[in-house]
């Protein structure tokens, strides 16, 4: 699965300068390093070298070919997937994806309508697996046969619904599908359907839910909390 250039509007060839990052390689083209990593493919990006990399991405990568980039996060990837319904042009799955991306999710499903506001993402998504389905039937059918191996992933849905499981202290698969609903509905009822359990997170406030952005997040710190040791590539 490649990385996917689906978009609901046209993606600029550059990543917009966010006023971070660095200059040009110090000392000029004659201190460069060697283009290619030690696999004899390129790593380095001469541009990038030349002008500078103000791109969002950690000190490790910088200077580093798109390509290189995600070659580089598929040798390490979390053996967990992140679905979302978009069947309303949810402008949170930007930021779903950026947390994806962030967490090392292995990909995210789009479920529902194909073209996504991809203005929260922060660019995060040319260097995350996406995957389109058209319905939750699709999802499953997937998922049937997608952990390594042929076996199925688990589907686990996440929303503040009656009859729901707190999210806290629940036992995570270390491979699964963490499935979201849209902004302000939640899950649809085929979702609720599909998935293995529904879990809640706790809330203590007035409001009756939080922002499926937000969930998205704290769902995945959960499993990572669980399955991988703390630590930062930033």
């Amino acid at each position: 699965m490649g990385v996917s250039n689906d978009s609901g509007s046209p993606a600029p060839d550059r990543e917009a300068d966010l006023g971070v990052g660095v200059g040009p390689w110090p000392g000029g083209r004659a201190a460069w390093p060697a283009l290619e990593g030690p696999d004899g493919r390129q790593r380095y990006d001469p541009e990038l070298l030349e002008h500078g990399d103000r791109r969002n991405v950690v000190d490790r990568y910088r200077y580093w070919t798109v390509e290189a980039v995600v070659a580089d996060l598929d040798t390490r990837r979390h053996p967990f997937h992140v679905a979302v319904e978009n069947w309303a042009h949810d402008m949170n799955i930007g930021s779903v994806v950026r947390t994806a991306n962030a967490f090392a999710a292995a990909e995210v499903h789009i479920v529902g309508r194909r073209r996504w506001n991809r203005r929260g993402a922060m660019v995060t998504d040319r260097y995350q697996h996406l995957r389109h389905h058209p319905d939750i039937g699709a999802l499953l059918e997937w998922a049937r046969t997608a952990r390594p191996g042929g076996g199925p992933l688990p589907v686990i849905g996440i929303d503040n619904l009656p009859g729901s499981v707190a999210l806290e202290g629940y036992p995570l698969p270390r491979e699964c599908v963490l499935l979201f609903g849209q902004e302000s509905v939640g899950l649809s009822p085929e979702a609720q359907t599909a998935a293995v359990d529904v879990l809640h997170i706790a809330q203590f406030g007035s409001t009756r839910s939080i922002n499926a952005g937000a969930a998205a997040a704290i769902a995945m710190h959960a499993w990572v909390s669980q399955h991988v040791a703390t630590r930062s590539d930033g």
